[in-house]
């Protein structure tokens, strides 16, 4: 079972890679495809449309950086997204703006996730040296391992609780850029299938978080063999 939980994390983490990279392809070929107005533009137009008027858009450094902070209310697009005038920067900065529209309706899977944030943040900063300890004393101090797999549990939780958060952000985002009319019968599919590859990427998070879940329960409980 324990080699088993191996070969699904390896294959997760190589699936992984590939949703990754083209992820990429098609935000690249999209970002070839031109749209009336750029992406600040375009998250101003969608907050607006939404009455939403205390959401900065701010514009950040990286590559595909782009997030809602619900803190202190702003939109934050990488450069190329902020300033582009194509399918993916508009599509990027309509699905960002679609957690602003959430935060603002009172979404209950943001506000799960927001809750999570702080158990989340602490977690993490500890997980893996707790669980590296309570696998080598497993025999000794097995409770050590349980409170690592509780930990990891959080995190997978968190995991779980976000893909409705982008699924519904995306579906908000498709919908407004349609009836908006910044995307047209033919750039319309090409938005769809930026976010819906987007989406990918955190389903597969998810499950490669409760493949490794499993695989520290099934050394906890093994322990006894």
């Amino acid at each position: 079972m324990t080699f088993g939980s191996m070969i699904i994390i390896i294959t997760v983490m190589i699936v992984s890679l590939i949703i990754s990279q083209v992820l990429k392809s098609k935000f690249k070929k999209y970002s070839k495809v031109p749209v009336s107005i750029t992406g600040r533009e375009v998250a101003e137009k969608m907050l607006h449309d939404n009455g939403i008027y205390d959401v900065k858009v701010v514009s950040v450094e990286g590559d595909l950086t782009d997030h809602y902070n619900p803190t202190n209310k702003t939109v934050n697009l990488s450069r190329d997204v902020y300033y582009g005038n194509h399918v993916s920067a508009a599509a990027v900065a309509a699905h960002e703006c679609g957690h602003a529209v959430q935060h603002a309706r009172a979404y209950a899977f943001l506000q799960m996730r927001s809750a999570l944030v702080p158990v989340v943040s602490f977690a993490s900063n500890w997980v893996q040296w707790v669980l590296l300890a309570g696998i080598l004393l497993v025999n000794t101090f097995p409770s050590l391992l349980l409170i690592g797999i509780i930990l990891f549990a959080v995190m997978t939780l968190f995991s779980f609780i976000t893909l409705p958060v982008e699924i519904n952000a995306s579906k908000r985002a498709l919908v407004w850029l349609n009836s908006s009319g910044i995307t047209s019968y033919g750039t319309h599919p090409q938005a769809q299938d930026a976010l819906r590859w987007a989406a990918y990427t955190y389903v597969v998070a998810a499950l490669g978080s409760l493949a490794t879940l499993l695989y520290y329960i099934m050394i906890y409980l093994g322990r006894r063999d």
